[in-house]
């Protein structure tokens, strides 16, 4: 989008503002205070990373970032962390950065805004939190919009659902429809299905991320037990976990399970690569998912690098830079968005002209 700059706050491995990119947006910065963020999003989005604290941020530094842009599009996904159901703290001191995203949002004034989160955070200490980010936002003159979304109807191989809110100085804006219906949705097999196949504890010699971790013996067992879609439940008695024989352990269903090839995969976590965090379990291979079929499965392209090629391999740190992305389809939903409104804009003026 011509004239157009986009800043990613809480930028992460660059999932969001690589779907802007994608979209042929400029993007001019990224920003999050960890480190490890800095190659991936550099790499594949082509712009500056700032390791910074979001709330230290001031509106000099965002004029910086966007330079001369004509159209400012400032975007953020807050750690979603305090407001998961996974979270069982009843206050986390991390929802104050939902209130520095809004109070630089008043502070700095960028023409479109946009925020993507978990679905809770609408609900979290009553509403209240994200009723003061709304109001802050309305009493500076941004027109609001605000959904939850489920992401297969938007061409998303994972059944998430996300909270994704669109706001502008210029009037009306909102989401493009979704492209999809339960017949169309696209599948794990149709996001993974063409890679290699690996055996647990092996990885691709072409592809370091794509690596599969290993499996105990008695994983290994029931991995082959699981039926695609299960729970732990078809298993025989002996393999059953002894928490999940009890009483307080059974209604954890969705975990030790083998996803299904013909339909969108479970959300996906930090931990997708670890069989018993959810049901990571490959759809055919006795393994759980390897770090690339993750990505893929949240819309991260085939040659999206996490790591530089001389960095030894870190799972547990790129597992986490790929389960806390804001999926790169999603972002590139909201960038199309974000371009139909612009081009209103511009035919509006034209008009008045």
């Amino acid at each position: 989008m011509e004239g157009a700059a986009v800043v990613d706050l809480f930028c992460g491995a660059g999932g969001l503002a690589h779907g802007f990119k994608l979209e042929r947006y400029r993007v001019a910065a990224g920003v999050d205070l960890d480190e490890s963020c800095r190659y991936p999003f550099e790499k594949n989005n082509n712009a500056p990373f700032i390791c910074k604290d979001v709330k230290s941020l001031t509106s000099d530094d965002l004029t910086d970032y966007f330079g001369e842009a004509r159209y400012r599009i400032l975007v953020g996904c807050a750690p979603c962390q305090p407001f998961s159901t996974y979270n069982q703290k009843r206050v986390d001191p991390q929802w104050s950065l939902v209130d520095a995203f809004s109070d630089l949002i008043v502070a700095h004034r960028p023409d479109v805004i946009s925020m993507e989160n978990v679905p809770r955070l609408l609900d979290y200490h009553g509403g209240k939190l994200f009723e003061r980010f709304e109001a802050k936002l309305e009493d500076a003159g941004y027109k609001i919009w605000k959904s939850v979304v489920y992401l297969p109807d938007y061409g998303l191989p994972q059944r998430r659902k996300r909270l994704v809110v669109l706001g502008s100085l210029h009037g009306k804006i909102e989401l493009e429809p979704p492209c999809c219906t339960p017949d169309s949705y696209v599948t794990v097999n149709d996001a993974i299905g063409s890679l290699p196949p690996l055996a647990a504890g092996s990885r691709d010699v072409r592809d370091p991320l794509h690596s599969a971790s290993r499996l105990s013996p008695l994983n290994r067992q029931r991995l082959q037990a699981s039926k695609a879609g299960g729970t732990w439940r078809d298993w025989s008695p002996e393999l059953i976990a002894p928490c999940h024989r009890q009483n307080s352990g059974k209604g954890y269903g969705a975990v030790y399970g083998r996803m299904s090839a013909t339909e969108p995969s479970p959300t996906i976590t930090t931990q997708f690569y670890n069989f018993g965090s959810g049901r990571f379990g490959h759809p055919t291979q006795d393994r759980a998912l390897s770090l690339r079929e993750g990505a893929l499965l949240q819309s991260f392209p085939p040659d999206y690098e996490f790591i530089k090629p001389s960095e030894r391999l870190n799972v547990r740190k790129v597992g986490k830079l790929i389960g806390n992305a804001v999926p790169v389809d999603l972002g590139r939903s909201v960038a199309r968005s974000v371009s139909r409104h612009i081009s209103a804009i511009q035919s509006s003026t034209i008009i008045k002209a």
